[in-house]
C-alpha cells in the first residue's frame, strides 16, 4: 500500500458554534468510514507565507490550501474514491490527491 496526501482546498468557514459543530461531526464521520486508510489525520492550516528562490518570502501562500491529510491505498484510483467523501466538498471546497514516494 502507498501513502497519499490529501490537500485540501477553501471551502467555507462555519459562521456559528452550531455550523462549526455540525463540520466537525461530518468530519468525525468521514474519518470513521475511513478507519484504518488513515495514516495521520491532519490538521487545518492557521497562517502561511511563500518561500521563493533566492529565499524571497511573501505573504500568504498562493496555492489556496486549507488542511492536510494523509491516507493509505492500493491505487491513486483508490485513493481518490477515499477523498470522494470529504466533508469539504459539500462546502465548495476540493481535495486535490498526491502518491508520496518513500526516499527517506
Amino acid at each position: 500500500m502507498s501513502k497519499y496526501l490529501f490537500a485540501y482546498r477553501g471551502g467555507a468557514a462555519p459562521e456559528s458554534d452550531q455550523q462549526r459543530e455540525a463540520v466537525m461531526a461530518a468530519w468525525g464521520s468521514w474519518f470513521e468510514q475511513l478507519g484504518s486508510a488513515i495514516v495521520d489525520p491532519g490538521n487545518p492550516f492557521a497562517g502561511s507565507a511563500s518561500v521563493g528562490s533566492g529565499g524571497n518570502v511573501g505573504g500568504s501562500g498562493a496555492s489556496g490550501l486549507s488542511g492536510y491529510s494523509v491516507m493509505q491505498a492500493d491505487s491513486l484510483t483508490a485513493a481518490t474514491e477515499l477523498a470522494k467523501g470529504c466533508p469539504a466538498l459539500d462546502h465548495g471546497g476540493s481535495v486535490d490527491v498526491y502518491e508520496t514516494h518513500e526516499v527517506m
